[in-house]
């Protein structure tokens, strides 16, 4: 079967990105989760107060992006690829609410998105690499071999959620997902669309497995065609 890029869209919470892994996992193909990238420039944005009481310093930001390195190191022993700003591992450090909360306003910068985007590109040159976002399918990789929408109910996403942030009240973790899904479909620069050539996924009544599954038979159509 031939090689192909596997392009994974969708909203926050949604399971792309354990979709995203196990595809890549089952097929030896690279992973990359874009989101990791713009939370990586995001921690570094909040860490020099480029972003202050969620106000970005956008000339700051720009000036800064030449010494802003986001980059990917697989972890063989946890089995998972984990994020490194500057060869700082920072994979803990990126999942915290405090970075969910101002995410949607670095990435919404075209500035930042052109770099990000310049990056993904080049890493799926050579095919062979199963990306999640929510631009892959529409700007990153338009000629995907296959291309994935995963979506779940605003209720499910967030009890998943709730599980990653133990710390966090259910109603600040809906008022996220409320305000981060209103951000990335509204955005100027590469908003969140669902792509005609997309295969949607509801989720919200599939275990993981399930989803896998499914997932699994769309891939190997796309790869025999």
């Amino acid at each position: 079967m031939k090689k192909i890029n596997i392009a994974i869209d969708g909203h926050s919470s949604c399971g792309k990105s354990t979709l995203a892994k196990q595809l890549s996992k089952y097929y030896g193909y690279i992973y990359v989760d874009t989101g990791a990238m713009y939370r990586a420039v995001c921690l570094y944005a909040l860490k020099n107060n480029i972003v202050i009481d969620g106000i970005v310093n956008k000339a700051v930001l720009i000036d800064s992006l030449e010494n802003i390195n986001v980059s990917f190191n697989y972890n063989d022993k946890k089995s998972i690829s984990e994020t490194f700003l500057n060869s700082v591992n920072v994979e803990n450090d990126i999942r915290s609410l405090w970075i969910s909360e101002n995410v949607s306003k670095i990435s919404k910068l075209k500035e930042v998105r052109l770099k990000m985007v310049a990056i993904q590109k080049e890493i799926g040159k050579n095919k062979g690499v199963v990306m999640d976002g929510r631009d892959i399918g529409s700007v990153v990789f338009p000629n995907a071999e296959l291309k994935l929408f995963i979506t779940a109910s605003i209720d499910e996403r967030v009890r998943r959620r709730s599980l990653e942030l133990k710390d966090a009240s259910i109603e600040d973790i809906k008022n996220n997902l409320l305000s981060r899904d209103y951000d990335d479909s509204t955005r100027d620069e590469n908003p969140l669309i669902i792509m005609d050539d997309a295969i949607k996924i509801d989720n919200t009544n599939l275990s993981i497995e399930e989803q896998f599954n499914l997932a699994l038979s769309y891939c190997e159509k796309a790869m025999a065609d």
